[in-house]
């Protein structure tokens, strides 16, 4: 297997989308939660595009499916922070809506791309 072009691959675009989404919606989270759920959510955000990347780059079939797998239990990891978001009453859900309609389809991506992957 050879190495995918990253800029190629939807899921990672959309991936990224989302990273640049997630950090304009929590520039709004109160300056005591800077090292609290704000880091957690920037850095669970960021590590779904990188461990797509990551794998990308790998030369084998299998590496890639792994860090797909690692990027696939992000966005669920993602998905509860955002709603800890709605249920702490920081951000409202109007804002968090799109967040996660976008983070459901991203984890639609990866499991297919997941599927197409396995032998």
């Amino acid at each position: 297997m050879k190495s995918h072009r990253i800029e190629d691959l939807k899921v990672w675009s959309k991936s990224m989308a989302l990273v640049k989404q997630v950090y304009l919606v929590t520039a709004e989270l109160p300056s005591e939660e800077k090292f609290g759920l704000l880091s957690q959510i920037r850095r669970c955000a960021v590590s779904i595009p990188s461990n797509i990347a990551e794998g990308a780059g790998r030369n084998n079939k299998n590496e890639f499916y792994q860090f797909l797998g690692i990027a696939f239990g992000s966005t669920y990891e993602l998905q509860t922070q955002l709603q800890l978001l709605i249920d702490l009453d920081f951000i409202s859900e109007t804002k968090i809506i799109p967040l996660k309609e976008l983070l459901a389809e991203i984890q639609k991506m990866i499991y297919s791309l997941k599927t197409s992957l396995k032998l």
